[in-house]
């Protein structure tokens, strides 16, 4: 199988990288167009600042490349947030694959702390991304920004209010978590989305 990792400013593109490894998929990472178009399944990772990342992707017509992909994609962490319409973080325009925009969490009471960092449950899980899922299980999140609840959520985290902990649109699927970081649930995930 034929695994993409696109290469652009991003935090985690390595640990996703030896995610993969440990699943025995040797991952190319790339920002070539043709080998990306070509992929099998393409990862869009992403730790990282979205007005700034949003500007590094257009400058070298990636945004463009990412929307046009007809492969399974996965976008991970700010990767799922640059596949919506709109971010608060630097009041960026995003991929626009799906179309909700992403919000800053504010907290409610002074136990809320933001970011959103740990392990948290994922619950209403709906999507071959999560075959095998019995229950509820935990997985790892980093973050302060967060996508609402849309018709595209196929999983849910409550941290100060419900959110999407992941997106599901065509061939595009997202998370908000770190499924490279999520420990045996994570791999299982990455090896549904391998799967797919």
């Amino acid at each position: 199988m034929n695994v993409a990792i696109i290469k652009y400013n991003a935090g985690n593109i390595r640990s996703v990288d030896y995610a993969l490894r440990r699943l025995g998929v040797e991952a190319v990472i790339t920002d070539d167009k043709a080998v990306l178009l070509a992929a099998d399944k393409v990862i869009f990772p992403g730790v990282g600042e979205a007005a700034t990342t949003m500007d590094y992707l257009r400058a070298g017509g990636l945004d463009t490349l990412i929307r046009s992909l007809r492969q399974p994609v996965l976008g991970i962490c700010l990767g799922m947030q640059l596949m919506c319409r709109h971010s608060e973080e630097g009041d960026a325009d995003c991929l626009d694959i799906f179309d909700v925009d992403v919000k800053r969490f504010v907290p409610r009471r002074h136990e809320d702390k933001v970011p959103h960092i740990g392990w948290n449950t994922l619950t209403d899980t709906r999507s071959a991304l999560f075959d095998g899922f019995t229950r509820e299980e935990y997985v790892y999140f980093v973050h302060s920004f967060y996508v609402p609840m849309h018709e595209s959520t196929i999983a849910v985290t409550d941290y100060i209010h419900p959110f999407s902990a992941a997106l599901h649109k065509d061939n595009f699927y997202a998370t908000q978590f770190h499924p490279e970081k999520s420990g045996r649930v994570g791999e299982r995930i990455l090896q549904n989305f391998l799967s797919l």
